[in-house]
């Protein structure tokens, strides 16, 4: 399972909406075949486990045990259902890491292949197939995108100088991860202030990947069309309490000035099956994110050798505990995750 759970992560940024799977076929303790899901519309992991399957060993499925990181698929979606395959294959023996959230499948998998005489042994290694993961399970038992916040700060605890103008915190290196987290990621968002001051393009330019939806929340529509965000490098989304319109690679959502808006934007992402976002700015949007318990992990980066002094206070994460640090230059990267896991309580109930 833990082979299963290494492949399944070689499809991060690759497969959303799906979530990333591995599978490992084992015949008399020997692997004889193995494969993940590599591409959103293609082939499943099991159906490229079974495919890898040299012709000379092809006898032996029938007598061999098949490891997955995940339930396998019951349905009909872009592809046909991996329980039938299974079944059809005749695989005596299916071992599962964890069930499936989306409504189509969960548990609909296990129940097929048992009732067609498959053994099938499940929760093998259940947490940690569940946590590379997390994105889906937030996605579709939360009924929000998964959040993510990042921030860099100096080493006394300042994001930016006093009047919003922008400072290159972390170094190249730590800036080039953050480019790698950006293409992991279906959507990143900044709030008004960031946008008009940085003029970000926020973009994954400096790695290879998947570009993100760029989300901003701009109420009332204060950007210039000369920013970086309208050039149409990559779709844009901006929620204000205006306008809704479609105008090339730009769409404008609108949210109801009367109520909060947080709320709101995390429905409207959800509809739109956006299922992560990476949350770069400014303060006060982070700050509201974690006053508002909206978030599933927090990546905090610290120049250790900078400082600002008078200038714009980091969030205060206040709910949140560490999970494990480490450097890049002058720069510490600690990771956070929130001290009550919702996640977990809802899977538990």
């Amino acid at each position: 399972m833990q082979r299963c759970l290494q492949l399944a992560l070689l499809g991060a940024g690759n497969v959303a909406p799906n979530p990333m799977v591995g599978a490992v076929l084992v015949h008399n303790n020997i692997i004889i075949g193995e494969g993940y899901h590599q591409q959103y519309g293609e082939a499943h992991a099991e159906v490229n486990c079974i495919n890898s399957v040299a012709s000379e060993n092809k006898h032996l499925i029938t007598g061999s045990t098949l490891y997955v990181s995940l339930e396998p698929c019951a349905h009909f979606g872009k592809t046909p259902p991996c329980a039938d395959l299974i079944i059809a294959m005749k695989i005596p023996t299916v071992v599962v890491g964890c069930s499936d959230a989306y409504h189509e499948v969960n548990g609909k998998g296990i129940t097929k292949l048992s009732n067609a005489g498959v053994e099938v042994i499940t929760g093998v290694l259940e947490e940690k197939a569940r946590a590379i993961n997390k994105r889906f399970f937030t996605f579709h038992q939360l009924k929000r995108p998964c959040i993510i916040l990042k921030w860099a700060a100096s080493i006394d605890g300042k994001i930016a100088h006093s009047d919003f103008s922008g400072v290159q915190i972390s170094n190249d290196f730590s800036n080039r991860m953050v480019h790698k987290w950006r293409s992991e990621e279906a959507a990143i968002m900044v709030a008004t202030n960031t946008a008009l001051y940085d003029n970000p393009s926020l973009t994954n330019r400096l790695w290879q990947g998947n570009q993100p939806l760029r989300v901003v929340i701009d109420k009332k529509l204060q950007l210039p069309a000369t920013h970086q965000l309208f050039s149409g490098q990559a779709k844009t989304l901006i929620f204000n309490n205006i306008k809704s319109k479609v105008a090339d690679t730009v769409e404008y959502g609108k949210i109801d000035a009367l109520q909060p808006a947080l709320p709101q934007i995390l429905h409207q992402l959800y509809q739109r099956n956006i299922q992560s976002i990476l949350v770069e700015g400014g303060a006060i949007l982070l700050q509201s994110f974690i006053d508002g318990n909206l978030w599933d992990e927090a990546r905090i980066i610290t120049n250790q050798k900078m400082r600002i002094g008078k200038g714009i206070s980091a969030p205060v994460l206040n709910n949140g505990q560490l999970v494990h640090s480490n450097s890049m230059g002058n720069d510490i990267i600690d990771y956070y995750q929130p001290t009550i896991d919702y996640l977990f309580i809802k899977h538990s109930n």
